[in-house]
């Protein structure tokens, strides 16, 4: 009887944990800086495409800001968020959407979820 509502809490502490693991639609989320030169689980434009278009070569922007989870989306098993900027202004003056993976940008430490 012991190992059946030992068995019975785990489950429900696993599905529990994976429940809050799923991104939602309005999530609050914090750009961390890269640990490399650039990003690698969000898409934002190379250094060298912001010189094109006049900025600086810098991530300096994006860093320490939060972000909103716009929309969630599965592609080829992994999950892909659509961010945007919570103060609504664009991403270095030029897009106002990026998209991420979720789970790995969480694990690199790109992204951080703020809590409520």
């Amino acid at each position: 009887m012991k190992k059946a509502v030992l068995t019975l809490v785990f489950l429900c502490v696993c599905v529990v944990s994976f429940a809050q693991s799923q991104p939602q639609v309005g999530d609050v989320l914090e750009v961390n800086a890269p640990k490399g030169e650039h990003y690698n689980h969000i898409d934002f434009p190379r250094l060298n495409i912001l010189v094109k278009r006049g900025k600086l070569a810098s991530y300096k922007p994006v860093i320490n800001h939060k972000v909103l989870i716009d929309s969630v989306f599965t592609k080829e098993n992994k999950t892909y968020v659509v961010l945007k900027k919570k103060d609504g202004t664009k991403f270095f003056g030029l897009q106002t959407t990026v998209e991420a993976d979720y789970q790995k940008a969480l694990e690199s430490g790109e992204l951080t979820i703020v809590n409520p």
